[in-house]
């Protein structure tokens, strides 16, 4: 998928999350505070199908079980994107503008293979 498809397709699931909140009259419940819970409870229940595995082994996944964490997965995109919506923050542009933070954090020079933190590279 091109970059400008990836960013059409996100805008549109955007306006469609929208959509579905404020046909269910759940507007009122979408607060900051909420969404924000909520994204933090679903990104738990990604973390609780892996909690007891073996963290230098990579899973592999029965397909019920990797539908289960598909699901999962879409509800925290769900919540992020509700959240940044709410609080009219184009979620594109702050991941670009991490990424460049991050990008002087972690010069490839001294952080190849390496999992130190920036302050301590």
């Amino acid at each position: 998928m091109s970059e400008e498809a990836l960013r059409q397709a996100l805008g549109e699931l955007a306006i469609d999350l929208r959509e579905f909140a404020r046909v269910r009259d759940w507007e009122q419940f979408h607060a900051p505070k909420n969404l924000a819970m909520s994204l933090a409870i679903e990104a738990a229940e990604v973390m609780e199908h892996f909690q007891w595995a073996e963290a230098h082994v990579a899973p592999v996944l029965a397909p019920a079980q990797r539908q289960a964490i598909a699901h999962e997965l879409a509800d925290v995109m769900i919540y992020l994107m509700r959240l940044s919506s709410v609080l009219d923050i184009d979620l594109a542009a702050a991941v670009r503008e991490k990424m460049a933070i991050n990008e002087q954090r972690y010069p490839v020079d001294r952080s190849r293979g390496r999992s130190t933190k920036y302050d301590e590279l």
